[in-house]
Parts: structure tokens; sequence; C-alpha cells
């Protein structure tokens, strides 16, 4: 499997409707995302979309939401990226066990 067949999943908070669109940080193992754009006619989602994508310096095309569309609570699929990869990328908090 090469870099860009990989798929990984991950979970978001999404706050649509924000006074400005930004990855606001980590809840536990939940990444919080603040969009500008409403909750209707998909418009959030695909924000979120984006922004995940600009963020992870992927194409649009490899981050989709795949569970949650109508839900705070969404899951995505991210493709060309390990999940150690995204955390460095998003700067999540290590857990030392």
């Amino acid at each position: 499997m090469t870099g860009s067949d990989r798929l990984t999943t991950l979970k978001l908070k999404v706050v649509p409707g924000a006074s400005r669109s930004e990855i606001s940080g980590w809840l536990d193992d939940m990444l919080k995302v603040r969009v500008c754009a409403p909750p209707e006619k998909g418009r959030a989602n695909a924000a979120v979309e984006a922004l995940v994508a600009k963020a992870l310096n992927l194409p649009a095309r490899s981050v989709a939401i795949v569970s949650g569309t109508n839900s705070q609570q969404k899951v995505i699929q991210i493709r060309g990226l390990s999940k150690a990869e995204i955390f460095v990328k998003l700067g999540a908090p290590v857990v030392h066990t």
C-alpha cells in the first residue's frame, strides 16, 4: 500500500456558523473544527472538508465526511496520511501511558 492509498478516519466536533473558520484543537481523540458556513444544504460539511484538507496540505478530494453529515459529531476519512502523521500536522497532544 502506497502513502496515497492510506485511509485514516478521524472524529470531529464541528461548530457551524462560527465567527471564523479554524481548527480549534483537540478534545481527547476528537478534533474540534469551527466553520463560518451555516449548517444548511451541505455548506458547513464542504467547509469542514476544505479546511481539514488545507490544514493537512492535501487536495480537497482527499478528505471526505463518511458519518454524521447532519450532526455536530462527524467522522472524516483522510486519504494519504497515517493517523500519526495527521496528529503531528494538527498538533495532537501526546498521550503517555
